[in-house]
């Protein structure tokens, strides 16, 4: 660091020119500007880091003991505030926990920092020896897609959920490579016309993105099918094997002889299925077969259908519901060479990557 001495007096009365050459010929004036240099950043980096720090989030906590949301008109009483680092269930927690009731039960409520927020949502998303440019892509369509529903404002209490509902979160689990992603692009999200926009994603495509409109019914200029390569993912291509009698469960109606696919999307994705059965038949949507069946037991909607004896077979591609950024093909992208900005560039056209403003 510069060392400053008064000034003699042979330096007090000199012209300011000639003040300037002999700072400069002494090695103090280059010092002077670094010294201010180094102050700036660091102020900067204080700004910044206090504006990071004052965005939260309030996450309801969903596991094997709180699986249930409450609903929007259940007034919710209040009966408990935790502070600190906390083990619920054998997974740690940072922030505060808020426990909150109501007629049908008790709910957990987890507040905390933003960009701890964002560590935590990476970590359990996408595998932690993943390429860092799929990491740092990871990480702003987290943040952004947390940004997004917190800025809904659909329920007072919580932002969002922990589990696939929104964003999968399973509390505290720091992993250096993760955190190295958040930090490098800490604040920046995807935005449209100016506005946070929402950052659907989903684990596996299997050769092609879906339409919002096609899922969701909600239509997004920057969430249209791209052709994407996902060969890296175990779901690129999967088998399910699924009795009747599942089926007859899950739809409650019994004597099912036939499943055809009724409708399909553009992009060739089953949409509605016809099952014929004792009492008659019934068209179901592919998104419900699969909520009703399980997520993980019929993977996406990107499936041809059989029989064999008492035995559906439905044989598929890709995991999720296929809309936005693909995973794996993220993954795929970031090991050939691309950017994390060129991967968000690819998934959500016509968006751009700007700094959060927290308001």
């Amino acid at each position: 660091m510069a060392s400053f001495q008064k000034a003699d007096r042979r330096t007090r009365s000199l012209p300011p020119e000639i003040l300037r050459m002999y700072l400069f010929r002494n090695g103090a004036f280059p010092k002077i500007i670094m010294l201010l240099k180094k102050y700036i950043v660091l102020l900067l980096i204080c700004l910044h880091a206090a504006a990071a720090q004052a965005a939260s989030v309030k996450v309801l906590i969903l596991d094997d003991m709180f699986q249930n949301i409450p609903k929007k008109d259940a007034p919710l009483e209040r009966v408990g505030k935790l502070n600190g680092d906390l083990l619920v269930n054998g997974s740690h927690y940072i922030g505060n926990i808020e426990i909150w009731k109501d007629r049908t039960g008790m709910y957990l409520i987890n507040e905390l920092p933003l960009e701890e927020y964002i560590k935590n949502v990476v970590s359990a998303e996408v595998g932690t020896n993943w390429d860092m440019e799929a990491l740092k892509a990871q990480a702003v369509i987290s943040r952004t897609y947390a940004l997004y529903q917190k800025g809904l404002n659909s329920t007072p209490q919580y932002d969002l959920t922990s589990s696939v509902l929104h964003q999968v979160y399973k509390g505290t689990s720091v992993d250096t490579r993760i955190s190295y992603a958040v930090m490098t692009t800490e604040g920046e999200v995807l935005m449209y016309n100016g506005k946070i926009i929402e950052t659907l994603y989903h684990s596996t495509c299997g050769g092609m993105t879906e339409d919002s409109e096609e899922v969701f019914g909600k239509s997004y200029p920057y969430l249209r099918p791209v052709a994407a390569r996902c060969d890296l993912s175990p779901y690129s291509l999967w088998e399910r094997k699924i009795p009747v009698e599942e089926i007859e469960k899950a739809l409650n109606i019994s004597g099912i002889q036939k499943i055809s696919i009724k409708s399909r999307t553009a992009t060739n994705r089953a949409k509605t299925l016809e099952v014929s059965h004792a009492g008659g038949s019934l068209v179901v949507k592919c998104t419900d077969m699969r909520k009703l069946l399980g997520w993980s037991r019929l993977p996406s909607t990107n499936f041809e259908i059989s029989k064999d004896s008492s035995i559906f077979v439905f044989e598929g591609k890709g995991y999720g519901h296929g809309v936005g950024l693909c995973q794996w093909s993220a993954l795929q992208m970031a090991r050939e060479g691309k950017s994390y900005r060129e991967i968000l560039s690819f998934f959500y056209p016509g968006t751009s990557l700007q700094a959060y403003e927290n308001r």
